[in-house]
């Protein structure tokens, strides 16, 4: 009897390694917060940091954009929540139709003649939309003075 059991052991704990590597693969997690936050979400665990996102969404509705995009960013790490990931991606997909909006034009300048814009080109957009969307390394004091444009 003893020998059948050790057997067993053996292959439960043979599938659950095989299960844990298939996981893995089919997720592929990039960082240990991706990783751990999937597995908590797989099982109904995973919780957003709700000051955090209200952080963002504060942020996000002042045109505070890089400040957003890092509050959504500690709010939901593991880059499981749709709400956050929803606010993160309305940047990439502006700067995506600005890059569309950009080609389809004649000689690739977008020209906008509306003086309620504090934005009157395609490439500041572009320009704003990249900042908003780079990392920590862009937090130059001295662009905390620069006044948004919106």
């Amino acid at each position: 009897m003893r020998d059948g059991s050790v057997r067993a052991i053996g292959l439960v704990l043979a599938v659950g390694y095989f299960a844990a590597i298939l996981w893995l693969y089919t997720r592929q997690p990039q960082t240990v917060a991706e990783a751990t936050g999937a597995f908590s979400a797989s099982v109904g665990a995973y919780r957003v940091d709700e000051q955090a996102f209200a952080d963002g969404i504060a942020f996000f509705h002042s045109d505070r954009f890089a400040a957003a995009r890092l509050a959504f960013t500690r709010a939901d790490p593991a880059f499981q929540d749709a709400r956050t990931q929803f606010y993160k991606d309305l940047f990439a997909r502006g700067l995506e139709a600005v890059d569309r909006a950009i080609a389809a034009t004649p000689r690739g300048r977008i020209v906008v003649d509306d003086p309620s814009l504090q934005m009157r080109s395609g490439d500041e957009l572009k320009a704003e939309l990249e900042t908003a969307l780079k990392g920590p390394a862009d937090l130059n004091p001295l662009s905390l003075a620069r006044r948004r444009r919106k």
